[in-house]
């Protein structure tokens, strides 16, 4: 199949001109699913794609129907019939679409979405030259954790104030998280 190589050097195949669409379809290099989905393709308005993009849509497509007729089949088998009809087809192409194509959000709601977002204002910033970081408990620079001298187990963390003197450095040591404050949004 020849085609115009593209700026990576594969050849892609080019639909716009007929004699080119005529010769690809004739040609006995291509199976009739290809060349129908080349038509597909075609039809779609794509004019230009790489050799490989048949073969990817193909497995798709095979993909796809097997899952279906595979569902369906099961289908049939729980409603205890002897043939497949087009009810367990239709079920079966309906679950599929639910669980693996996700439809977008409405237009609307991703409007509403983004007029809550954009109605806070972001905060000023700072008139000052260099990096800016956040505040210091912010940063990866900051101290994270405390020391924990507890020698009796008896008070927490919280409750036992951290005191650095020569008596506490043979006590055992434990880490305790830093808690962070909480963030202030408003500007």
């Amino acid at each position: 199949m020849d085609g115009i190589p593209d700026y990576t050097g594969h050849r892609r195949v080019v639909l716009n001109d007929e004699d080119k669409q005529r010769e690809l379809l004739n040609s006995d290099e291509l199976p009739r699913d290809a060349k129908v989905m080349a038509l597909i393709l075609k039809s779609m308005g794509v004019d230009e794609f790489e050799p490989k993009v048949i073969h990817q849509m193909l497995e798709f497509m095979n993909r796809y129907v097997t899952d279906i007729l595979q569902d369906a089949e099961k289908y049939k088998e729980h409603a205890n019939k002897n043939h497949l009809d087009i009810t367990d087809i239709r079920l079966a192409i309906q679950s599929r679409v639910n669980h693996s194509f996700i439809q977008p959000p409405p237009r609307q709601t991703m409007l509403e979405m983004a007029r809550k977002k954009n109605s806070i204002p972001i905060s000023e910033m700072p008139e000052q030259f260099g990096v800016l970081l956040p505040p210091e408990d912010w940063c990866l620079t900051s101290v994270n954790f405390q020391l924990d001298p507890r020698t009796d187990g008896s008070k927490s963390a919280q409750e036992a104030p951290i005191q650095a003197n020569t008596e506490d450095l043979n006590a055992p040591l434990s880490l305790q998280a830093p808690t962070l404050p909480p963030m202030d949004m408003k500007p």
